[in-house]
């Protein structure tokens, strides 16, 4: 007897596995070639579809928006809840998301209520896409197409980040940001606008411009070249102390 359900629990978990495999590989094309593309450690179509939890979260996601566009007020939020405890990734029903989102690993990425994301979108752990205060209305961030955030950026606000643009990792952006763009630090500076481009989507969020480090160096700069401009003037250390005349 315990044979004959152990068969039959294997059988629901194949076909089950099965169904699995053929929606994704049918309504999710466009996220499975992305994490493909841009993560090294994918190494095939069936390990995306069965472990990635970026991938299964967007599966709750959509059942979850479809219910919430047609007015659902409670079940949305209940799905949206069993995806956060299964995948560790949290999106409010309400949010919009373009084709292609790449969510890596995915553990404490927060996607709030009217977030609105492009096409081809890169998330790392940790980001949140959040809200500032309880104003009401549209008070989470728009992301344009292509835009990588580094892993612990935080976006916050209404506000609109460009196509192209790459947040580096613990950044917390308050402002907008232009297209193809860099930001980087707390709060987030961009130090980069309008560069050249390397084809594809960057998704080095690590290896960044530091403007403080930037600002300093320069500064020092100034220093040396002042110093050498007074020994060059004859002007040595020992000609900023004149020694005092005793009576």
């Amino acid at each position: 007897m315990a044979g004959s359900w152990t068969e039959t629990i294997v059988v629901v978990l194949l076909v089950l596995i099965a169904l699995k495999i053929f929606v994704y590989r049918i309504f999710f094309k466009d996220e499975i070639k992305a994490a493909l593309e841009r993560d090294p450690a994918a190494t095939g179509a069936f390990t995306v579809i069965l472990t990635y939890p970026g991938l299964h979260v967007l599966f709750y996601y959509r059942i979850a928006n479809a219910l919430h566009g047609a007015g659902m007020p409670l079940l949305p939020r209940v799905i949206s809840q069993i995806a956060r405890w299964f995948t560790g990734i949290e999106i409010h029903a309400g949010a919009k998301i373009g084709k292609g989102l790449f969510i890596d690993h995915g553990m404490g990425v927060v996607i709030g209520e009217t977030s609105v994301i492009g096409d081809n979108v890169t998330l790392f752990q940790g980001v949140t896409l959040g809200g500032t205060g309880k104003e009401k209305g549209k008070r989470h961030p728009t992301l344009g197409n292509n835009v990588v955030v580094g892993a612990g950026a935080k976006v916050l606000g209404n506000i609109h980040i460009g196509d192209n643009v790459t947040v580096g990792a613990n950044a917390v952006v308050v402002r907008d940001v232009p297209a193809n763009s860099t930001v980087v630090g707390v709060p987030g500076r961009i130090t980069s606008r309008e560069g050249r481009k390397v084809p594809g989507i960057n998704l080095d969020h690590t290896n960044l411009p530091d403007p403080l480090t930037q600002a300093l160096q320069k500064l020092q700069h100034e220093i040396d070249k002042i110093e050498h401009e007074l020994k060059d003037y004859g002007i040595e250390e020992k000609d900023k102390h004149p020694k005092k005349h005793h009576s």
